[in-house]
């Protein structure tokens, strides 16, 4: 298993110039939030150019499809035409788990998500991050049992930060 390194995922896409959206967990960490998480999921528009970019990316952090049971992952053509076909994919790369999705529950994909984006300045340089309230709305729409563990937290950030806001 590879040691998690968000940030080396990030300068790869950044690197092969990937447009992407970052949500779920990591994203509400950037926002303040307190639980952990072992993946980075991020939202790429999916244009031609774009998807062959995160495909060069792929290839350079060796990405193998995610599955139980298959401790190295699994093989699988990452051509941006490929990409396009399946809306999710759950990855195993050299820097850490990646999972990429089109469409995350309760939005309608990259530029959704952009549209109220922040750009955030980490040191290993900016990233695109889904507002608060986009990752509570996907996070509410999943339904998950992780998801609704984490929503209460991530509603009094929320509040707080409209809070911040109206001041």
């Amino acid at each position: 298993m590879a040691e998690f390194d968000p940030r080396a995922l990030f300068d790869v896409l950044d690197r092969h110039g990937v447009r992407y959206v970052l949500i779920g967990g990591m994203a509400a960490i950037l926002h303040g939030a307190s639980h952990v998480t072992t993946d980075v999921d991020v939202v790429p528009q999916d244009s031609r150019e774009n998807l062959e970019r995160l495909s060069d990316a792929l290839r350079e952090i060796h990405a193998r499809i995610r599955i139980s049971g298959e401790p190295d992952g699994v093989p699988f053509d990452h051509a941006g035409e490929s990409l396009a076909r399946v809306r999710v994919w759950n990855l195993q790369t050299d820097i850490g788990d990646l999972d990429i999705t089109f469409e995350p529950s309760g939005t309608r994909g990259f530029e959704d998500l952009r549209r109220d984006a922040v750009v955030m300045h980490l040191r290993s340089g900016d990233v695109t991050v889904a507002s608060l309230a986009d990752v509570v709305r996907s996070k509410e729409a999943a339904d998950r049992p992780r998801d609704r563990a984490a929503l209460p937290g991530l509603r009094a950030l929320l509040t707080a930060e409209r809070a911040a806001e109206r001041s």
